[in-house]
């Protein structure tokens, strides 16, 4: 009886670490690189969109759509922020001089992208309500703008007139009709 037993033992050890059923399992484990994707890989139809799957489910939103991914903001503004995102429609984007935007989604112009499209998020999420005439808001770029409200508009830096504001799992996304161009340095 005791052979038999010392039998299955060694049997089932031996079961344990053969290596073709270990190269198996390693088959079935994904690449390094499929597993280092961002937030904004992540699939969720029933929650509410965060701000940049606000921005790309809008028509009117697809040149901000396209510099925020050239910028390399995507995971960033996919995280759980609070953000309050000053969004520019497309039509804010061709008020700027001729090539400006082909320009700037340039790899080679990617700091300065960025820096424009930070210049457009705060961290916090704040309501049009929230805003007062002659406030000043720090944005992630590390500059201000100035609020102005007149006749119940919230107007940006004197340029741009909030047209819209949209919540969001990770803040508010408001709309506005031009875009914010940082101070020069």
């Amino acid at each position: 009886m005791k052979t038999i037993y010392l039998i299955l033992c060694l049997a089932f050890f031996m079961s344990c670490n053969n290596p073709s059923k270990q190269e198996s399992s390693t088959e079935a484990t994904p690449p390094v690189s499929v597993l280092q994707v961002g937030q904004s890989a992540v699939q969720d139809n029933e929650s509410m969109k965060d701000v940049v799957k606000v921005a790309v489910g809008s028509k009117d939103h697809t040149t901000l759509v396209a510099a925020v991914t050239a910028a390399g903001l995507v995971d960033a503004l996919s995280n759980a922020g609070p953000f309050t995102v000053f969004a520019p429609t497309n039509e804010a984007f061709s008020k700027l001089p001729a090539s400006t935007v082909e320009g700037l989604l340039k790899p080679a112009q990617k700091v300065n992208l960025q820096n424009i499209l930070q210049y457009h998020v705060t961290t916090s999420s704040l309501k049009t309500s929230f805003f007062k005439d002659g406030m000043t808001l720090g944005m992630v770029n590390g500059d201000n703008i100035t609020i102005q409200v007149k006749d119940g508009k919230v107007m940006l830096n004197n340029t741009a007139t909030i047209i819209a504001s949209i919540p969001a799992s990770n803040g508010i996304v408001h709309v506005i009709d031009a875009v914010l161009l940082p101070p020069g340095k």
